[in-house]
């Protein structure tokens, strides 16, 4: 499995960022996906995930109303579209791939390089 994120970068409170996750070397939609983030000294959260036909599976109350979650099932392609960014949401995200269903606690083993997020003015 190979899951390279793109999209992260400086961003100033209150703007957008679509983060983007190319995904390889396994059958896509075999795989449930998620967003995780990891902020400096916190523990790796799951931000997002989605099912294999592109519904929602999850959403932390941090980002729920702000963030998108979706695939292209015919791209091999996972998104998070984050809106209203705060500075809280500066993190490293992760994409996540998992055979099954992805919720806080799925012990998740695959996962990208990251992309790095800061949100500051």
């Amino acid at each position: 499995i190979h899951l390279v994120e793109s999209g992260g970068g400086l961003v100033q409170p209150g703007g957008s960022l679509r983060l983007t996750c190319a995904a390889s070397g396994f059958t896509f939609t075999d795989y449930y996906m998620g967003w995780f983030r990891q902020a400096p000294g916190k523990e790796r959260e799951l931000v997002a995930s989605v099912q294999v036909m592109d519904s929602p599976t999850y959403y932390s109350s941090s980002v729920m109303g702000r963030t998108t979650i979706s695939r292209d099932n015919a791209k091999n392609m996972l998104y998070l579209q984050m809106n209203s960014l705060k500075p809280e949401d500066t993190a490293v995200y992760y994409c996540a791939a998992h055979p099954t269903i992805i919720l806080p606690g799925t012990p998740v083993s695959d996962w990208g390089q990251g992309t790095q997020v800061t949100v500051s003015s």
